[in-house]
C-alpha cells in the first residue's frame, strides 16, 4: 500500500538536472514571450513608408474645417465677364474635363433649357468634374453673373442678376 501511495505523489521531473531545467526555462521563456508581445505591439504604431508625420503635415491634417475670410464688403461687384476670366475660363474656354466651351450653342442648349436657377445651383454647389465655386473669391452674386455671360454667349436670353439689398 505504500508502494502505490508513493507512486500517487511523483510528478514529471524524476531527477534534479530535469527539476533545474524547469527552473530556469520558467524563467527565461516568460521573458521572450514578453520581448516578443512588446515588439509586436511596438510595430503597429509605426507610420507607413512615405508617411509625412511632420510638423506641417499634422498641423494641415488637425486644421479646422472652415476658415474666416475677410472680403472688402465696399468693393464694387465684378462684371460677368471679369468674373469668367478669373474663375472659369481655365476650363471653359479650352473645354477641360468635358466643360462645354464658351459660345458653344450645341453644348450649352440643354443647359440653358434648365433654366438660370439650375445653371446658377450647379455652378455655387458643383457639378460633375466642376467643383463648387461658391465661397471662394467671388461672391454668389458675381457667379451668377458669370453664368449669365456664359448661357448668352451661347444664345440664352437670360436677364443680368440685380445686385443683393444692402444689409
Amino acid at each position: 500500500m505504500s508502494d502505490q501511495h508513493e507512486e500517487a505523489h511523483t510528478g514529471p521531473v524524476k531527477t534534479p538536472k530535469q527539476f533545474l531545467t524547469v527552473v530556469v526555462l520558467s524563467f527565461i521563456v516568460p521573458i521572450f514571450v514578453i520581448i516578443g508581445l512588446v515588439n509586436y505591439v511596438g510595430t503597429q504604431h509605426k507610420p507607413a513608408a512615405g508617411a509625412d508625420n511632420s510638423g506641417e503635415a499634422v498641423a494641415a491634417r488637425l486644421q479646422k474645417v472652415g476658415a474666416v475670410q475677410v472680403k472688402d464688403a465696399n468693393r464694387a461687384p465684378k462684371a460677368g465677364e471679369e468674373v469668367f476670366k478669373a474663375q472659369c475660363g481655365a476650363c471653359h474656354l479650352s473645354g477641360a474635363a468635358g466643360a462645354p466651351k464658351l459660345g458653344d450653342t450645341a453644348a450649352w442648349a440643354p443647359r440653358i433649357k434648365t433654366g438660370y436657377a439650375a445653371l446658377l445651383n450647379s455652378a455655387l454647389k458643383g457639378k460633375n468634374a466642376m467643383g463648387p465655386q461658391g465661397g471662394g473669391d467671388h461672391d454668389d452674386f458675381e457667379i451668377g453673373r458669370a453664368v449669365v455671360y456664359m448661357a448668352n454667349a451661347a444664345g440664352a436670353k437670360f436677364p443680368e442678376p440685380t445686385a443683393p439689398a444692402a444689409k
